[in-house]
Parts: structure tokens; C-alpha cells; sequence
């Protein structure tokens, strides 16, 4: 993964949240796609993730990674409890402010959209189904696409339905080690969404979990593409996913 360790080595510090419009830069880099995680990003955080920890019993680490560890009875009952939560947070799910506005701003320009989370098949759908009003994002991958974040897997591969460079790309999301992460190790821009001022002491951010920008809301990616970036999408690309879930090398 040596474009990733090269891209990172090269990136500074995180631009700053707040952009001056009289600093427009002299050579803009291209964006053909962009990709968003779900919760958190193009929703609002309402997962109970502690509550998750405690009912499939994994208090520490990461829980997907820990429950493939375990034998298969002791998997299915964590994966389902895992599942008990996400269906529960799904009556509360609302849409991220501005995201119908940053969606639209893509559309206009024809740049695709693509959806690549951790939770499950009936989450996103739920997502499409009951609150996203717009063009659905496709591919849309969940976690049963493997491997999930931050493996680069799913993102690389949403590149390659889009016959695009992943350095056409950029990564959106509220998750350093998951979405940045996954991103970097791609080779693309990472977006880092900040709703709670979380990252305002960026130390924690390093290696791979540094983002290229990051962000308090979704409007500011929207003013954020127009500044920094030229969108060049050629047309609005929609449809159902054609690969199945699959193991990916990267």
C-alpha cells in the first residue's frame, strides 16, 4: 500500500475549518466522485454504541473484528445483538442538516455518490426508503460487503464501478479510524466531519487518520468543493450493484 504511506507522508495538517473566499487556489485538484459514510454523516449519530458493547460483549477493541474471532453460535447471538441495536436506533434516524443541499450541489455537477458503512443491508435501505428524498447513492455497501472499513476495499471498488481514479475521489465521514482511515490507505481526499468539535486538538489525528480537511457541517463541505476542488463528474451514474460481496486483497 504504498500510495497510501506516500499520500500521507505528503498531506500537512488539516485545512481548517473555516475557508476565505479570497484564497482561491491557483490549481484546483479534480473530484469525479464522492463517497459518505451513513451514520453520523449523512445521518445524525443516534446508534447507542455503548449499549451495543455491553449486549454482544466487547467492551474494548474493535467489535466487528473481535465477534469474527469467536465461534459460530457465540457470533450469530453478538451479530444479532449488534443488529437488536441498530434496529432500534432506526426509528430515531433523521438526515444529517445539509444534506439534501450538498447532494443536490452534486447532482448539478454530475459527480456520483457513493455510500460505504458498517451497518447493515435493512439500515441503508431503511435510509433510502423512509428519508433520502434525492437519487439514491450507488453503490451503497454495507458491512456485509467484506472487507469493511478501514480496509480501503469497498472504496476501491465503488472506483472501479465508477471507472475512476481513486484520486478522483474523496472519502466523507465522522470516523478518523474507520472513514480516514479507509480513505487514505485508498489514495483518495478524506473529509473528516467534526459536528461535535471532538478534533479541535488535532494530535490525536495521525498516519493514516489525518484528513486531508476537516469540517463542522455539511455545508461546508458544499462551499469546500467549490473552493478547493474542481467537480468533473460527466454524468449522474445510478443503478444496482452488480458485484457481490467479495473479498478484496487491498
Amino acid at each position: 500500500m504504498m500510495l497510501a504511506r506516500t499520500f500521507c507522508a505528503a498531506r500537512s495538517s488539516p485545512r481548517s475549518r473555516f475557508m476565505s473566499a479570497s484564497a482561491q487556489p491557483a490549481n484546483r485538484g479534480v473530484i469525479k466522485g464522492v463517497i459518505f459514510d451513513m451514520d453520523g454523516t449523512l445521518t445524525m449519530p443516534v446508534i447507542d454504541f455503548t449499549e451495543m458493547r455491553r449486549r454482544c460483549g466487547v467492551l474494548t477493541g474493535d467489535v466487528l473484528d473481535t465477534i469474527a474471532g469467536w465461534p459460530a453460535d457465540k457470533q450469530h447471538a453478538a451479530n444479532q445483538a449488534i443488529k437488536d441495536v441498530e434496529d432500534e436506533a432506526l426509528v430515531r434516524m433523521q438526515l444529517m442538516p445539509g444534506l439534501l443541499e450538498l447532494c443536490s450541489f452534486l447532482e448539478s455537477k454530475h459527480v456520483p455518490r457513493g455510500l460505504v458503512t458498517r451497518n447493515v443491508d435493512t439500515s441503508v435501505k431503511y435510509f433510502h426508503d423512509k428519508h433520502f428524498t434525492l437519487t439514491p447513492f450507488w453503490p451503497a455497501l454495507s458491512r456485509d460487503f467484506k472487507p469493511y472499513k478501514p480496509n480501503p476495499g469497498a472504496l476501491l471498488h465503488i472506483c472501479q464501478q465508477w471507472s475512476i481514479m481513486p484520486q478522483e475521489a474523496i472519502m466523507i465521514g465522522d470516523s478518523a479510524r474507520d472513514d480516514v482511515v479507509a480513505g487514505n490507505r485508498a489514495g483518495m481526499g478524506t473529509i473528516l466531519l467534526d459536528t461535535t468539535g471532538a478534533y479541535v486538538d488535532q494530535s490525536s489525528l495521525q498516519g493514516d487518520m489525518k484528513p486531508t480537511h476537516i469540517v463542522s457541517s455539511l455545508a461546508q463541505i458544499c462551499k469546500l468543493l467549490q473552493h478547493e476542488y474542481s467537480c468533473q463528474g460527466t454524468a449522474n451514474i445510478t443503478g444496482p450493484v452488480t458485484a457481490t460481496p467479495t473479498e478484496s486483497s487491498s
